[in-house]
């Protein structure tokens, strides 16, 4: 059980991981799910999407991909975060950057969590899940 964070080809982001770490146990936990193997990669658009192409066949930046490796309520899987998009969503609909972030490293774990966002209502919902878990870190 373990939440693991990397950075490939660019600078770490200043998050506090022990903080990050617990607040992501406590989202899990409030939607019935423990925490199993986590790993996020922190890297450019150009990683990112190399990584959709290769594993998703699509040919666009994104600010995430979740690969999701969940057995029953034991969340895993590998997290993917364009930190470059990750800014210019913040500058697009000005968030203060730390707060994106946090977004995005959420939202992650809320499709881990079987919260989905394929339509408008489920954008929705995603979108309350994520300001509920925001709440909890005080963004």
């Amino acid at each position: 059980m373990a939440i693991t964070f990397q950075a490939e080809d660019i600078g770490f982001p200043e998050i506090r991981r022990g903080d990050v770490k617990h607040w992501i146990r406590q989202v899990a936990g409030l939607h019935g799910k423990k925490i199993g193997e986590i790993n996020y990669l922190f890297c450019t658009d150009e990683k990112i999407l190399e990584v959709n192409n290769h594993y998703l066949q699509h040919d666009y930046y994104t600010d995430i991909i979740t690969f999701d490796y969940t057995e029953g309520n034991m969340i895993s899987g590998d997290i993917i975060i364009s930190l470059e998009t990750v800014r210019s969503n913040a500058e697009k609909y000005d968030n203060p950057f730390e707060q994106e972030l946090h977004r995005v490293i959420i939202h992650g774990i809320l499709h881990l969590c079987g919260i989905d966002d394929k339509d408008e209502t489920a954008s929705r919902q995603m979108r309350e899940a994520e300001n509920r878990a925001l709440e909890l870190i005080g963004m």
